[in-house]
């Protein structure tokens, strides 16, 4: 009988073949940067964070550049930039809806992230 504390035990393997395609030195790159980094935080907890536009849980769905630039008091090139390489690392996903794009972390990834660091360093 399986143990209900241990649910699907992680493959390590697997992680490392998942942080090997997502190329580890792009995620130290794009983590190097003080307001990416923020940017990961803030949308950690994006209701704490951001205005959510009407009728988007940004929970689930994310938070739009917009929102970004205005919280970091940058122009929108910047931030656009800044979240540009978060995904490019695989640290962020987005999903379009109408004329708006949503950024949101991804937590799978930023898990095999952290395994991948406290397994090999």
């Amino acid at each position: 009988m399986e143990d209900s504390n241990y649910s699907n035990p992680i493959d390590i393997s697997e992680i490392f073949d998942i942080i090997k395609h997502m190329e580890p030195i792009e995620v130290f790159k794009a983590l190097a940067n003080e307001s990416r980094l923020q940017i990961l935080q803030w949308l950690k907890e994006p209701e704490k964070h951001f205005v959510p536009h009407e009728g988007i849980d940004m929970r689930t769905i994310g938070v739009c550049v917009s929102q970004v630039t205005e919280k970091l008091n940058m122009t929108q090139s910047t931030a656009s930039q800044y979240l540009s390489i978060l995904q490019r690392a695989g640290l962020i996903k987005t999903e379009r809806i109408g004329k708006f794009t949503y950024y949101k972390r991804d937590e799978d990834k930023i898990k095999e992230v952290a395994a991948f660091l406290n397994s090999e360093l």
